[in-house]
């Protein structure tokens, strides 16, 4: 199924055919490939307004995902029609990762795939409310990264190592 890819933001440069590639390949990781995606690149102000409409903290920040299922972590969706074969939305703050990674010194294009797989997680039910929660997030993460870096070469790790 596809990947709909929009830039709807200027701040950043962002190399679409990569992450589009990157996107396939983490859901093939996933067991999801026969579901759609969208896929949003926003800068701070539309993640500011996002982040305070639905998560009542006004300020930008790196991604949100809108699932179009509620499901358990690790289970897919079980559409019943063919419009339902979507896993919903995520929106990438490039602008704010790309701040955060002029500040750290790291790969803008690698934190942008680690936060592309972080926000597909999202999408297949994991949260990381709770330490247990984050463990199995975490797990999940790194395992479809590591699918990622086989077919990349690249060497791609969670970014919430130390989130508890």
């Amino acid at each position: 199924m596809s990947v709909a890819l929009r830039n709807a933001q200027r701040a950043v440069p962002v190399r679409r055919a990569p992450l589009r590639r990157a996107v396939c390949a983490l859901r093939a990781a996933l067991g999801a490939s026969r579901f759609d995606v969208g896929l949003v690149c926003a800068g701070n102000a539309l993640m500011q307004r996002l982040n305070g409409d639905y998560r009542h903290c006004p300020e930008p920040t790196d991604v949100l995902s809108f699932p179009l299922h509620q499901v358990a972590a690790g289970e897919l969706p079980r559409p019943r029609c063919l419009d339902e074969y979507n896993l919903g939305d995520i929106f990438l703050g490039v602008e704010y990762i790309h701040q955060q990674c002029r500040e750290t010194g790291e790969d803008f294009d690698d934190v942008l795939m680690v936060t592309v797989a972080h926000g597909l997680c999202h999408l297949l039910g994991y949260r990381h409310d709770t330490k247990s929660e984050w463990k199995q997030m975490y797990q999940k993460e790194a395992q479809i990264l590591e699918e990622l870096n086989r077919l990349t070469g690249s060497r791609l790790r969670p970014l919430t190592a130390n989130l508890f």
